[in-house]
């Protein structure tokens, strides 16, 4: 069982940046493949960046070029650097992790999530 703990969310006005974090922990988290999703109200949860252990990283097109997933291995943290914030990228953002789909943005393809943490930004 893997266990994800986000953080780094709040308020900011339209082109701030905030810094989120996912902690990873629990049984065999060292291996699994991770992805950031959002949810809007009254929409679907969308995925947003996702980071191959190789380095590789895939990102949604509403985000491209504002937007970077990056990993800490040695302290088993997944982050996403959001910068040029728009009152669109208000959202829950949660991370999520999966044993078997690397750099996949899909939401079915994911066992395993954490609580999110919100960014609401304002214009």
């Amino acid at each position: 069982q893997v266990q994800l703990m986000e953080s780094g969310g709040g308020s900011v006005q339209a082109g701030g940046s905030l810094r989120l974090s996912c902690v990873a922990s629990g049984y065999g988290y060292r291996n699994v493949y991770m992805t950031w999703f959002r949810q809007a109200p009254g929409k679907e949860r969308e995925g947003v960046a996702s980071i191959h252990s190789d380095g590789r990283t895939v990102y949604a097109d509403s985000v491209k070029g504002r937007f970077t997933i990056s990993k800490d291995n040695a302290k088993n943290t997944l982050h996403l650097q959001m910068n040029s914030l728009k009152p669109e990228d208000t959202a829950m953002y949660y991370c999520a992790a999966s044993w078997f789909t690397p750099l996949s943005l899909q939401r079915q393809d994911f066992s395993y999530w954490g609580h999110g943490t919100q960014v609401s930004v304002s214009s």
